[in-house]
C-alpha cells in the first residue's frame, strides 16, 4: 500500500517538461513540424563561461584616456586587390531583405557605414537603399542564387559564399508566402505569396574541388579585386575551416549555433551545430597548422552581444565578428513598447521569434506596409551605430586592462575558464590551474 502526503506537490518530469508535453500534442493535432526564426534557446557554454585576468604587476596596463587601442582590421588581405578596411572588427552579418524589410536593410547599412564597418545583404539579392547607404557592402552568393547577377557582384565590396549556417548546418532557408511581397518576388524571381525554401547545398560543386573552380569564377567576374568570404555553420569546423583555406578563400565566416536564422524547423536550430564556444579554437587550429592564421581571416558569428564577447572571440583567435540578432534588437526588434501588440500575437517582447510570419510590430522583420513604415531607417541607423560604438570601446577598455594597446593583440593567455566544458571547449586553463581537459601531458 502506497500513501501520498497531500502537502507534497506533484512531481513533474524533468524529461517530459511542460514545454515538451504542450509540443507532443501541438505536433499530433497539427501533423507539421514548427517553424520559427532566431537562434537556439537551450543554455550552451558561451563567452559568459570565460573571465579575463587582467593586468596587475605581471603584465602592464595601459591607461585608456591616454594611451591608443587600435580597433582596425584589414579583411582579404590573401589574394584581394582591394581588401576591406574597418575601423572596428564588430561588422554586421547578412540577413535578406525579404527576411527583413527594406526600411530595415537601410538601417543596417546606415549603421555599418556610421560605424566605420560592413554591412551584408543576406540571401534574396542586393537592394538600392542597402548598396546606397552602405559604404562596405558584402555580398552573400547562397545556394539559391536569389538575385544573384554579375553586376551587383561587381556593385559590392566582398562576396561572401554561404556554405552553411549556425542555426541550420546542412539546411536549406526558408520564407513563407506571406512574407514575398510584389518586390521580394521580383527580386527573387519567384511567384508572389508562394512558400518558397531554398536549397541545402550550391546546385554546381560537390565537394572542395569545385569550390575552388567556384571561388575562380567570382574572382575572375570581379577582375580580383573583391575579397571572397566562405561561410560555414559550426559542426566540423577544423575540416571546414582547412578546406575553405585550400579552395582558395580570403576569409572564413564561422557561425555557432547561438546565430540566427530567419525560418527553419525548431528541432534543427535546437539539436544541430555546435556552439560558438566550441567553434574557434578547432578553426584557428587548422589555419595555424596551415600556416593561414591571420593570413586568411577568421570571422566569429553565433550570439555575439557585447564588447566582452568581442574581446574574447579575438582572444581566441578570430580577426572580427558578425552581429545579427543583437543588430535587430539595436534597431527596435523586440522592443517593450510593442508588448500589447506582442501580447496579441500569443507572445512577448523578449521571446518572439515568429519572424516567418511576417508580422512583427516592431517594423523589422515583415513585408507589411504600414508595419513597414513603423521603423525610421535613419533613427535606427544611428541606435545601430550607437551600440557598435559601445561594443567597440568595451573592447578597448578590456584589451587596455590586460595590457594590449591593440584589440589584436589579445591572446588565450589573457583568458581562464570557469566551467570544465567552456576549458574544454577553448582549451583555457580552468581559473586557478594550469589545466583544461584534454591537455597534452596530463
Amino acid at each position: 500500500m502506497s500513501y501520498h502526503n497531500p502537502n507534497t506537490p506533484p512531481r513533474k518530469s524533468a524529461t517530459f517538461d511542460d514545454y515538451t508535453l504542450a509540443e507532443i500534442r501541438r505536433a499530433a493535432a497539427t501533423g507539421i513540424y514548427d517553424i520559427r526564426g532566431a537562434g537556439t534557446k537551450r543554455k550552451v557554454p558561451h563567452f559568459d563561461d570565460l573571465l579575463f585576468l587582467g593586468a596587475s604587476i605581471s603584465r602592464y596596463p595601459l591607461e585608456g584616456y591616454r594611451e591608443k587601442c587600435d580597433t582596425s582590421v584589414v579583411l582579404g588581405t590573401r589574394f584581394a586587390k582591394k581588401p576591406i578596411h574597418l575601423k572596428t572588427p564588430i561588422t554586421i552579418a547578412g540577413m535578406s531583405c525579404g527576411a527583413l524589410s527594406g526600411n530595415a536593410k537601410e538601417a543596417l547599412g546606415r549603421g555599418a557605414t556610421i560605424a566605420g564597418t560592413s554591412t551584408t545583404t543576406g540571401d534574396g539579392g542586393m537592394t538600392d537603399e542597402e548598396r546606397g547607404h552602405s559604404q562596405t557592402l558584402v555580398y552573400q552568393y547562397l545556394p539559391s542564387r536569389y538575385g544573384m547577377n554579375p553586376k551587383d557582384l561587381r556593385r559590392a565590396d566582398a562576396i561572401e559564399v554561404v556554405v552553411g549556417q549556425g542555426a541550420k548546418p546542412g539546411g536549406g532557408g526558408m520564407l513563407l508566402g506571406q512574407k514575398i511581397s510584389d518586390r521580394v518576388a521580383n527580386m527573387r524571381n519567384l511567384p508572389k505569396g508562394i512558400d518558397q525554401r531554398s536549397a541545402c547545398r550550391h546546385p554546381d560543386w560537390t565537394g572542395p574541388d569545385d569550390l575552388e573552380i567556384k571561388i575562380l569564377e567570382l574572382r575572375e567576374i570581379t577582375n580580383w579585386e573583391k575579397p571572397i568570404y566562405i561561410k560555414v555553420g559550426g559542426a566540423r569546423p577544423y575540416y571546414d575551416t582547412a578546406l575553405a583555406v585550400k579552395a582558395g578563400a580570403d576569409v572564413v565566416v564561422l557561425d555557432g549555433m547561438q546565430g540566427g536564422t530567419a525560418a527553419t524547423q525548431d528541432v534543427f536550430i535546437e539539436n544541430v551545430g555546435m556552439p560558438t564556444l566550441a567553434c574557434i579554437r578547432p578553426a584557428v587550429q587548422a589555419l595555424q597548422d596551415l600556416g593561414m592564421h591571420r593570413k586568411v581571416q577568421l570571422v566569429i558569428s553565433g550570439g555575439i552581444r557585447s564588447g566582452a564577447d568581442v574581446a574574447k572571440a579575438l582572444a581566441l583567435g578570430a580577426d572580427a565578428v558578425a552581429i545579427g540578432t543583437a543588430a535587430l534588437v539595436a534597431i527596435g526588434d523586440n522592443d517593450p513598447k510593442w508588448e500589447e501588440e506582442y501580447q496579441k500575437l500569443g507572445t512577448t517582447a523578449g521571446a518572439y521569434d515568429d519572424w516567418h510570419e511576417g508580422k512583427d510590430p516592431a517594423g523589422i522583420t515583415t513585408q507589411d506596409p504600414e508595419l513597414m513604415k513603423r521603423l525610421d531607417p535613419v533613427l535606427a541607423g544611428r541606435r545601430l551605430a550607437n551600440y557598435i560604438k559601445v561594443m567597440t570601446l568595451e573592447a578597448q577598455t578590456i584589451a587596455r586592462a590586460c595590457g594590449h594597446n591593440r584589440l589584436h593583440n589579445l591572446e588565450p593567455e589573457d583568458l581562464v575558464a570557469l566551467t570544465m566544458e567552456a576549458a574544454a571547449m577553448a582549451q583555457i586553463p580552468l581559473a586557478g590551474t594550469n589545466w583544461y581537459p584534454g591537455k597534452a601531458g596530463f
